[in-house]
């Protein structure tokens, strides 16, 4: 029974840290210190006595990002590497402008749910669960809608309108990452051999070329 009860008790005290997506702070907060030399999971301590207001501020986020791009769209990213305040918080959040017809692609957040909120215009957004289902839950949002992707899945976000979009996105992470799977796939450094990809998609190598040089080209310029 003694036994019993402390695996229970195992079980509760780590579960909070199983749940967590970031490492919680112990303290009021923690200040990224860029600077320093030493590595740990996230960012060292700033020194408490030299931290001030703009640690913990960021502006311009009223103006729209560029979005002349071949896809369109424009991600305005606002995490510790633009608020050091961040860090050891668990949050940071993006602004999303998308031209008519513009495409934030499929991707995911390694690290982060993600919380949508359509400010502007009307999307079409959706995720993809994990194998073997791999089942499309999408939806068509307006502005005022607010839709969730949860952590790790492919998601994408896009504009079917004939005007501009703008959403703002909450990220359960100081640092959620992002995989967008055309340009990891297609253009990693150094490339997946080809032969691999053309099994994998079940095209001609020829296709894999072509997709290679292009993505290639985009994630080394």
């Amino acid at each position: 029974m003694a036994s019993a009860m402390l695996i229970v008790v195992l079980l509760a005290i780590a579960s909070p840290l199983v749940l967590a997506s970031d490492p919680s702070s112990l303290q009021d907060f923690c200040v990224a210190d860029k600077a320093s030399p030493v590595l740990v999971n996230g960012f060292v301590c700033k020194n408490p006595m030299d931290v001030n207001a703009e640690d913990f501020f960021f502006s311009r986020l009223n103006m729209p990002g560029n979005t002349n791009k071949r896809l369109g769209s424009n991600v305005t990213a606002v995490d510790v590497k633009k608020i050091a305040g961040l860090n050891t918080l668990g949050i940071s959040l993006a602004r999303i402008d998308f031209a008519p017809y513009g495409l934030n692609p499929p991707h995911t957040h390694p690290r982060a749910t993600e919380v949508l909120t359509v400010i502007e215009g009307s999307l079409l957004v959706g995720f993809i669960t994990s194998n073997p289902q791999n089942r499309l839950i999408f939806k068509v949002l307006n502005a005022g809608d607010v839709f969730v992707f949860p952590e790790g899945l492919i998601h994408f976000q896009f504009n079917r309108e004939h005007k501009n979009a703008v959403a703002i996105a909450g990220l359960s992470s100081q640092n959620p990452g992002v995989i967008t799977v055309a340009n990891a796939v297609f253009g990693s450094n150094p490339k997946i051999d080809e032969s691999v990809l053309a099994k994998a998609f079940q095209v001609d190598k020829k296709v894999i070329d072509f997709l290679q040089s292009q993505f290639w080209m985009d994630n080394n310029n």
